[in-house]
């Protein structure tokens, strides 16, 4: 009886992974649906209103369910899914209301985390994303996903950098809302969006908190007359 017990011991250990090794597994399964889902809803694949077919999604993702619920949770709790009636996943859809109200208040707290960044943000940091906004204008054709990805480079610059965690974290869930809204004539947006943002960047690579404030103002309020605009 105890060699029968030692035997399935040794077999335990030396078989079937243990809890412990399989967990980080299961948290990389997640992780990795998570990254494709979001990217997904950013690239446009998934858009506002759209249900998650959870058996679909799976299959498409080479996932199980439960890695996969667990990546719509945390995407639940950022304010990209919303959980409908029948208890189905949707993308959060951002009216034009929802989109004008997000970006006035950007219009304040990025411009404050600009002007706190300023100075602090090392030139060998700010030099790759002045790249990136300068190839993004000379690349033939238009890519909506590299316009995003400069975007991201740019605002993610300055609010990494502004010190403060509770504004940070603000911000980025506003940007996940603006995001979300869906503009059709983004690609009007290239020339302004450059300028704008190489205004930013100058800025907060001099350390003149005041300009750095005032161009991330501007931008906003650029972003407002354009969706007033394009809507009209």
């Amino acid at each position: 009886m105890g060699k029968r017990m030692d035997d399935v011991s040794v077999a335990g250990s030396a078989g079937a992974p243990s809890p412990r090794t399989r967990e980080p597994d299961g948290a990389n399964m997640s992780a990795q649906a998570y990254r494709a889902i979001s990217n997904k809803i950013k690239n446009r694949e998934l858009r506002g209103g759209d249900t998650l077919v959870e058996q679909r999604l799976a299959a498409q993702l080479g996932v199980s369910r439960t890695p996969l619920r667990e990546a719509m949770q945390r995407l639940e709790g950022e304010g990209l899914l919303l959980k409908s009636a029948n208890r189905s996943f949707i993308v959060r859809r951002v009216d034009l209301g929802e989109y004008l109200q997000s970006l006035r208040v950007r219009e304040v707290l990025e411009a404050e985390a600009a002007a706190q960044a300023a100075g602090r943000v090392p030139a060998a940091a700010v030099a790759p994303v002045r790249a990136a906004v300068l190839a993004l204008e000379r690349l033939d054709p238009y890519d909506t996903h590299a316009h995003w990805a400069c975007d991201d480079q740019v605002h993610n610059l300055f609010i990494d950098a502004c010190g403060n965690a509770v504004m940070a974290d603000l911000l980025r869930n506003l940007r996940i809302t603006t995001r979300l809204f869906e503009i059709a004539a983004l690609a009007d947006r290239l020339g302004p969006d450059s300028r704008e943002h190489l205004a930013i960047l100058d800025a907060v690579q001099a350390g003149d908190a005041d300009a750095a404030r005032a161009a991330t103002a501007a931008h906003a309020r650029s972003l407002f007359d354009f969706a007033i605009s394009a809507f009209s």
